[in-house]
């Protein structure tokens, strides 16, 4: 990969940073189970850092593209956020836990949108490469949801937190390996952000955004403790987490080719599509390890896919604004709708339990027809698409 620059230290950032979201994601609502949170309490909690990208990445992709020093933001935000979680040992109930993990991820919410804008500044012309660099932080997902897993077959649970406070430094590391370039502000665009947030495009992008990411709500809140509950061991669980990313990195691999073969807009629309299938067969098969094996390869189109050819829609469609855009991305899909389908699963999964699935997978399609009614390619995929064909 020596064609693209920086490519192991961009790539052991990916590594660590979703190394922490491999004990995040499926492990932390069980530490907040064993410390004695409710099913309600635990879906709010969850939501807590979704919550805080509603505003926080958009300021801090303001002043990254304002000031120039994109990198200065992400290294700040990062130390802050180590900082504040070493204070998890100390919580003492929901209100603490809760205050905790806004401040905690209102920081931490500084780093992976202008890391993201920063990879995309280094590939220049080689953006098509991105999913090269990103792939390593799939491989840290399946390499930390495997070891996590296995370790608390034998480990009580409050090992979470350690785990977790050990990548945050680690992710803070390696932004210092990073090297630091003076940078004028980004130049602006001939459109403004606002302009180009009111036009339909840019509306069923963030509006499909939201609904795709609010449909994996019940997947990322109460997967690991349904699988819990129906007898499955710790590692049999991080098996099945760990299978859906492995699909992802297969998918990141050849991600170029698909980028330069179809539309985004193709790509986007299928992706989504895909992902409404993948609740659907969750949900109306949930003790099935072929369909539970069917749909975590779905991983795949649900978030890979979607998320590299999304990444790829707004360098194009913000240009000038690149922090602010993917810092809307961020806020709006991994903040908003992720948010609201943790809180809704809170409150629904006692009542309905699996069958929240078949919800996500409606809201889904639903999506995908919002991306179907009103997106459009921005006019250099459109010229690249005719090129091809």
């Amino acid at each position: 990969m020596r064609d693209i620059p920086y490519y192991w230290r961009l790539s052991g950032f990916y590594l660590f940073y979703f190394a922490l979201l491999g004990t995040l994601v499926p492990y932390w609502a069980l530490y907040l189970q064993h410390e004695g949170f409710r099913a309600a309490q635990i879906g709010v909690l969850m939501a807590l850092p979704q919550i805080t990208k509603l505003v926080a990445p958009v300021m801090w992709g303001w002043l990254a593209d304002r000031s120039g020093r994109r990198l200065s933001v992400i290294r700040f935000g990062n130390f802050i956020a180590a900082l504040t979680f070493a204070g998890v040992f100390f919580v003492d109930g929901f209100w603490s836990m809760a205050l905790l993990l806004t401040t905690f991820s209102f920081f931490w919410n500084a780093v992976l949108a202008q890391f993201e804008a920063l990879t995309l500044e280094n590939l220049g012309d080689r953006s098509h490469r991105y999913s090269h660099v990103r792939l390593w932080g799939s491989i840290g997902f399946i390499a930390t949801v495997c070891v996590v897993g296995l370790a608390l077959d034998h480990s009580p649970v409050t090992v979470i937190p350690w785990v977790m406070l050990a990548s945050l430094w680690l992710i803070w590391l390696c932004t210092l390996l990073m090297p630091e370039h003076r940078r004028q502000a980004s130049a602006r665009s001939s459109e403004g952000l606002w302009t180009l947030l009111k036009k339909p495009a840019a509306i069923s992008f963030l509006l499909g955004g939201f609904l795709l990411q609010m449909s994996h709500g019940p997947y990322y809140t109460f997967f690991t403790i349904y699988l819990d509950e129906q007898g499955f061991s710790r590692i049999a669980s991080g098996g099945l987490w760990a299978l859906g990313v492995i699909a992802e990195v297969v998918l990141f691999l050849f991600m170029h080719r698909l980028l330069q073969r179809f539309s985004l807009r193709t790509l986007l629309v299928a992706s989504i599509a895909l992902a409404a299938l993948r609740w659907l067969l969750i949900g109306s098969g949930i003790t099935s390890w072929t369909l539970l094996v069917i749909a975590q390869c779905l991983h795949a189109a649900s978030f890979g896919s979607f998320h590299a050819a999304a990444i790829a829609w707004v360098h194009q469609y913000f240009r000038g604004h690149a922090g602010q855009g993917q810092a809307l991305y961020s806020s709006v899909g991994f903040g908003a709708g992720w948010a609201a389908g943790a809180v809704l699963s809170g409150v629904l999964w006692e009542q309905i339990g699996s069958q929240i699935f078949l919800w996500a997978a409606l809201v889904a399609a639903v999506a995908t027809l919002v991306m179907l009614a009103g997106l459009r390619v921005p006019a250099a995929d459109a010229q690249k698409t005719q090129e091809v064909e």
